[in-house]
């Protein structure tokens, strides 16, 4: 194992943890969801100071991981963004384009799969059951609550699966 193998890992969620959704949630408030909308204008997602500071803060100790619940088909707009912000490089997980599954799902399956060969160090995310699922897991969990919560994404990604 090299040095970068032993580190522990730090997860980061991106919407409202690392990139602030605020200006696009009208998206996702129309009937129908206009999900191509929504996700194609997170390249302009302010930065939020308290995720970015805690991510760029983890990084001395962690090797970073991203952890999202955006689809697969947004891979290139996300590491964009993440490079446009300056921060540390690492691996991003993102839902396949097809799944539905709530997020407390896809993420508690990939925390797992991770935790299988590396010590994860902790896990920010701002999805309460998110947290509360990977908290009864067994992982350490700072709920990110530096945005105001969306009921309308809230919904998206219990009961639609889309992020």
């Amino acid at each position: 194992m090299t040095d970068r193998d032993e580190r522990p890992l730090a997860v980061f969620d991106l919407d409202n943890t690392l990139a602030d959704t605020a200006h696009r949630q009208h998206f996702l408030e129309r009937r129908p969801r206009d999900w191509n909308a929504f996700f194609a204008a997170a390249p302009a997602d302010p930065p939020l100071a308290e995720g970015i500071a805690l991510v760029r803060e983890s990084a001395r100790e962690c090797e970073i991981v991203y952890l999202t619940g955006r689809p697969e088909r947004c891979r290139r707009d996300t590491l964009d963004w993440l490079a446009a912000q300056g921060l540390p490089e690492g691996a991003v997980h993102m839902r396949g384009n097809a799944d539905r599954r709530p997020a407390r799902h896809t993420k508690l399956a990939v925390l797992r799969r991770l935790a299988r060969t590396r010590d994860i160090r902790v896990l920010v995310d701002d999805d309460e059951l998110v947290c509360l699922d990977a908290r009864r897991a067994g992982f350490t969990v700072v709920q990110a609550r530096w945005t105001a919560p969306s009921g309308e994404l809230k919904d998206a990604q219990e009961r639609e699966g889309r992020t």
